[in-house]
C-alpha cells in the first residue's frame, strides 16, 4: 500500500493534512491527542436502562474523526468514554507516522498505552474504535486487547476510512479476539464522522440497544 492508500484509510483529506501540519483546524492531530491525553483512572460504570449492560467506548482517535464518532455513541448508548492513549504520541508530521503505522503492522508491534481501567471485567459491553491504517486496526489496539481481558464480552467495533472502507478492519479483530463475542459492526468515512447520529442510532438498534 502507498502512501496515497494509507492517506485514504486514515479519513484525512490532502486540505485536512495541510490543516493537520501547520497545527490549525478542529481535527488535527495535535487537538485530537491532547484531548485524548486525560486517561480516566477511577471509570464510573453505567448500565444502560434497555439493557441492563455495563458499557465500556474505548477509542483510539489521530486526526479526531474516531474520536467524534465515539461521542455520538456515547451520548446515545451511555456508559463510559475512554480514549487509547499511546505512551509514546504518533508524530504530526503525517509521512513519519505513515512510515511508523507501516512498520508497527509489519513487525507486529505492540506499542505501549498508558490508558487505565480498572474492573474491566464488570463492563458486558465494550464499544471499541479506531481509524483503518494500512487496512487493519492500529497496533496498539492489539496492546489494549492483550492489556485487558475481553474473553467472553460482547465487543462492538466501530471504525473510521478516507474511502478505503472496512477491509480487515473487522475480520483482523475477530482473529485478534477469538474467544469474544463481536457484533456487527459500524464503518464510516471520516467526512461522515461528525454528522453521524442516524447511522449510530440505526447500528445501535441492531445491536439491541
Amino acid at each position: 500500500m502507498n502512501r496515497r492508500d494509507f492517506l485514504k484509510t486514515t479519513g484525512i483529506s490532502l486540505a485536512g493534512l495541510a490543516a493537520m501540519c501547520m497545527g490549525c483546524g478542529s481535527s488535527s492531530a495535535t487537538s485530537a491527542q491532547t484531548a485524548a491525553t486525560t486517561v480516566n483512572e477511577g471509570a464510573k460504570q453505567v448500565m444502560d436502562s434497555k439493557t441492563g449492560k455495563k458499557i465500556l467506548i474505548a477509542y483510539y482517535s489521530y486526526s479526531g474523526n474516531t474520536k467524534a464518532l465515539a461521542e455520538e455513541i456515547h451520548r446515545q448508548a451511555g456508559g463510559d468514554l475512554i480514549p487509547i492513549v499511546p505512551e509514546v504520541p504518533y508524530s504530526e508530521t503525517y509521512d513519519v507516522t505513515v512510515a511508523k503505522a507501516k512498520q508497527e503492522q509489519q513487525s507486529n508491534a505492540r506499542p505501549a498505552i498508558k490508558t487505565a481501567i480498572p474492573n474491566m471485567e464488570q463492563y458486558d459491553m465494550v464499544f471499541l474504535g479506531y481509524p483503518n491504517w494500512w487496512g487493519s486496526y492500529p497496533m496498539l489496539i492489539a496492546t489494549f486487547a492483550e492489556k485487558f481481558n475481553l474473553d467472553g464480552k460482547k465487543i462492538a467495533p466501530f471504525f473510521t476510512h478516507g474511502g478505503g472502507g472496512e477491509q480487515r478492519c473487522a475480520s483482523d479483530l475477530r482473529n485478534l479476539l477469538p474467544k469474544s463475542d463481536i457484533q456487527e459492526s459500524l464503518c464510516l468515512s471520516g467526512n461522515s464522522a461528525r454528522s453521524a447520529q442516524g447511522e449510530v442510532s440505526t447500528w445501535l438498534k441492531k445491536l439491541g440497544m
